[in-house]
């Protein structure tokens, strides 16, 4: 496929750049034309900033955060390019001059400031997590062989410009379902390190449901050796122990992605029923579970034993998740009668409070009095979601129409991934809507955020991940991200074209979307 390259006079906003001669967006291979997200504002100048062997990036004195960030851009630099690239804390006096600045504060939490011009790139967050953004952009800048993990030819070089940055949205998520199919932390760790690269923020993983249990809880060591010794069709399972997932969450802290750990009740609880009798009304464990039914499962309620149960479980997972949410889940309870679920819920909500986290569950518990700073998050039932926004709680949004990454793409997805009981979703329905007015009764104050989401019943490997989280992972980071003005999806999926390289370079193994212009 022929690229075109435009004068940067067309580059001024980032989006859609036409000719009198064009009947449509063109594939532009210019780094400052196809940013993923799409930034705030941005111009360029005239003129290139080469790069060589002797770069070095300064960090402001007396900045920690910004030295860790300084550090791990240095890392992917020294991979690709075999410079030493050295890290120092001075005033500017490199290539690459990192520093915090509270003068930024138009642009808030997470906001950055970026300048590349003759003297070197100058990058500038009001906090900690917005530097570690603006470099995450300069990443993009640069050729996407950036990301390779081997020494790479060159020539390495910015256009000059620059760009004021900020997100629309606080929370920018992705939930991966680790019960139905295990995957280790090691698997995990790619997708923080993509979705971090996209300024994505929150990675949520449902740790629990009928199929296994994934994570040690001293108190019932049972729920691991038992609950996590199976999945879907039978497999072997897995779990985490403490150590792995305090390190797991560790890593994602350090890119500024807050692991939300989800422990589903009273529903989607067989893989704790098997394993601890006490929660069944008759007290009798069933046999591990390894189908894809749903509601088929409840805890006792209202007995002494559940209630310790689920005091104990929120408080160990707490202690290990310094992130402000547990999310208990609170969805298809089928097995539970509705007098029941609004009597659990409601002490599951005092519980997580107590243990000084913030709850997260699904739209049904907009059923129970919810607190202001509980999240219910948005994926099928509206009436239930209206009503957590009408209490003042706010809204996630991540409807199954449209955020759900197990759904296929279209009738090419690969053969036997995914379903389509919510219907196809392919690159363009998952990216052109708006999180901020998707339900008419939730005003967009309302709106937490946006998260995709992907369940696992079909989904085995981490093959089988990457083909379904991408690319469609890329637009929900710009949904989140970037101001809905200007939004133009047949923009976006050029600019998408263009992040192909990049996804290869880091080993991702993403589904080439027909629609989606790609450059090789």
């Amino acid at each position: 496929m022929k690229l075109r390259v435009l004068m940067p006079a067309c580059l001024l906003g980032l989006g859609a750049c036409f000719s009198e001669q064009d009947a449509g967006p063109q594939i532009r291979p210019e780094p400052w034309a196809n940013l993923v997200p799409r930034a705030w504002e941005a111009s360029v100048a005239e003129g290139v900033l080469a790069l060589g062997s002797d770069m070095r990036i300064t960090v402001a004195p007396g900045q920690p955060g910004a030295l860790r960030t300084a550090e791990m851009l240095a890392a992917v630099l020294r991979a690709s390019t075999g410079w030493a690239v050295p890290v120092e804390a001075s005033e500017p006096d490199g290539t690459v001059h990192l520093a915090l600045d509270s003068s930024l504060e138009d642009l808030g939490p997470e906001g950055y400031e970026l300048t590349v011009g003759p003297d070197g790139v100058d990058i500038r967050g009001f906090d900690d997590a917005g530097l570690f953004y603006g470099t995450q952009t300069l990443r993009q800048l640069l050729p996407a062989t950036v990301e390779s993990a081997v020494v790479q030819k060159g020539p390495w070089a910015l256009g000059n410009g620059t760009i004021r940055d900020r997100p629309r949205f606080a929370w920018r998520g992705l939930m991966i379902d680790v019960a139905r199919h295990f995957f280790s932390t090691e698997d995990l760790r790619r997708y923080v390190d993509v979705m971090a690269l996209y300024k994505m923020n929150r990675l949520h993983l449902h740790l629990t449901d009928d199929q296994g249990w994934r994570i040690q809880i001293d108190a019932w060591p049972a729920l691991a050796t038992v609950g996590g010794s199976t999945e879907v069709g039978g497999g072997e399972g897995g779990y985490y122990t403490k150590a792995d997932y305090e390190a797991f969450v560790a890593y994602a802290q350090d890119r500024f992605v807050t692991i939300v750990p989800e422990v589903d009740m009273p529903g989607h609880t067989r893989a704790a029923l098997a394993s601890v009798p006490e929660l069944n009304c008759d007290g009798q464990a069933p046999e591990p579970y390894t189908g894809t039914s749903v509601g088929i499962s409840s805890l006792c309620i209202g007995t002494e034993e559940t209630a310790a149960f689920v005091d104990g479980v929120i408080g160990e997972v707490a202690q290990l998740t310094p992130g402000s949410w547990i999310h208990v889940g609170g969805d298809e309870a089928q097995k539970t009668s509705d007098a029941d679920y609004v009597a659990f819920m409601s002490m599951v909500q005092e519980v997580v409070r107590a243990h000084g986290k913030q709850m997260v569950g699904w739209d049904e518990i907009g059923r129970i009095d919810l607190e202001t700073t509980t999240i219910a998050q948005h994926w099928a039932n509206e009436d239930t979601a209206v009503a957590a926004s009408e209490q003042g709680a706010r809204v996630l949004m991540s409807p199954a129409t449209r955020a759900y990454l197990d759904m296929k793409y279209d009738l090419w997805t690969p053969s036997g991934l995914g379903t389509f009981w919510a219907g196809f979703i392919d690159v363009s329905t998952a990216y052109d809507w708006d999180p901020g007015t998707w339900l008419s009764g939730v005003p967009e104050s309302a709106v937490a955020g946006v998260e995709a989401a992907v369940w696992t019943e079909t989904l085995d490997t981490v093959a089988d991940l990457d083909v379904m989280i991408f690319p469609r992972l890329l637009g929900y980071a710009e949904l989140g991200w970037s101001p809905w003005q200007g939004h133009d999806a047949a923009a976006y999926r050029v600019r998408l074209g263009a992040q192909g390289p990049r996804l290869t370079a880091k080993g991702i193994g993403f589904y080439r979307a027909p629609e989606v212009p790609w450059i090789e």
